[in-house]
This record gives structure tokens, sequence and C-alpha cells, in this order.
């Protein structure tokens, strides 16, 4: 990450994981992965836009070590400091997957919950991500499903407001990503409406 680049998060690092929803719906995400692939303790995982952790958290006792990748300074710190309570390995990298190589680095698999709608160019990251795994490795990637833009009470760094699960789908054949499987992980519920939140697997043949 460039040193110009502001850090959307700062302000809100400290007090992230305060929110029980916030917690929830990272803890009803985490079971539908572990529901949905046979992880294992040889596994060594990528959590995309990991923040301060919560997806890793729950993830952290299936597998052997996550590697925790976010463009946000503030939101790695928090999770550095709270990695010696994950039940596995744990690495932090301060990259942008839109814009950072990561040399020749390959995961066993993917993981990441409500990311990618900060990514502009989704067609672009599965790309990136089917290049990240080793083969035979999964994506598992939790977003909204599509919404009216009020989820976010600020829309700053927001390119997507939520997904249609068949045009995902469209992005991740045309990656060869197959096997490729939608479930409903959770639904959020705000004053003014209820927002779903999809789980996508894929396979990298």
């Amino acid at each position: 990450m460039s040193n110009e680049q502001t850090d959307l998060f700062a302000h809100k690092s400290k007090s992230w994981d305060m929110n029980s929803k916030r917690v929830q719906n990272a803890k009803s995400i985490a079971e539908l992965i572990v529901k949905n692939i046979k992880l294992n303790k040889e596994m060594e995982i990528m959590d995309l836009g990991a923040g301060t952790g919560l997806l890793s958290f729950f993830i952290a006792p299936f597998v052997r070590r996550i590697v925790a990748v976010d463009n946000s300074p503030s939101m790695l710190m928090e999770f550095e400091n709270k990695c010696d309570e994950f039940a596995c390995e744990t690495e932090a990298i301060l990259k942008n997957i839109s814009e950072d190589d990561f040399e020749s680095r390959r995961f066993d698999g993917i993981i990441s919950s409500m990311t990618i709608h900060h990514v502009e160019d989704i067609a672009a990251l599965f790309h990136k991500l089917y290049g990240l795994l080793h083969k035979g490795g999964f994506i598992a990637i939790a977003d909204l499903d599509e919404e009216d833009g009020s989820f976010h009470s600020d829309n700053t760094g927001v390119y997507h407001h939520g997904f249609k699960r068949e045009e995902l789908q469209k992005f991740a054949e045309a990656s060869g990503f197959t096997d490729i499987q939608f479930d409903t992980a959770s639904t959020i519920a705000k004053p003014h409406r209820d927002f779903t939140v999809f789980l996508m697997t894929a396979r990298k043949p």
C-alpha cells in the first residue's frame, strides 16, 4: 500500500469488534465455511480484507495458518494485537489486493467477509484470486446481496452496493473456477431494513 493512500478504517479499528451484529455475522459465515469446505490442519489460508480478524478467529481452529491481508494499517494492528488468541499460526500482510503483487505466494484457500464491495474491478479480482491458489484450492467469499446503497451510512470506498449472485458466478467461471455454489450465510438487521449476506464457494481445478 502506498504511503499516500488513506486508511479509511483508521477511526473504526479500535471499536470494530464491539459491534455484536458484526461478530455474529462473522461467526455465521465461518460456520457455513466449515460446513461447506473440508478444512484441515495442513492448510495455509488467506483472509482477504481480514480487518481485525473476526472471520479468522472462528476459522483458526480448523487450519494450520492464516495470512491476514488488508490495506488498513490500523485494522491489521488490531489483528496483530490479539493474534495470540488465535488457535493457529498467523501472519499479517499490508497489501492492496487490486494493486499489489504477492510474488510467488500460493494458498490452499482464500476466505473473505464483507470486503469485495470495496474492490472496484471484480473481474480482475477473481483472476488474481485464481492465481493465488494451489491446484484444488478454494475460495469462500461472503458479501452483501444486491442492495439499494443504504447499508453503509457512508459509502466512501464502496464500489458496489452488494452483488447479484449470477453475475459473480460469471466472473468466477471466466477466471476458471468450478464447483461454484451460493448459500445465504446471515441476515443483518438494520432499523430501516434487513440485508442478506451470501457465501460463495468455488474451486480451482
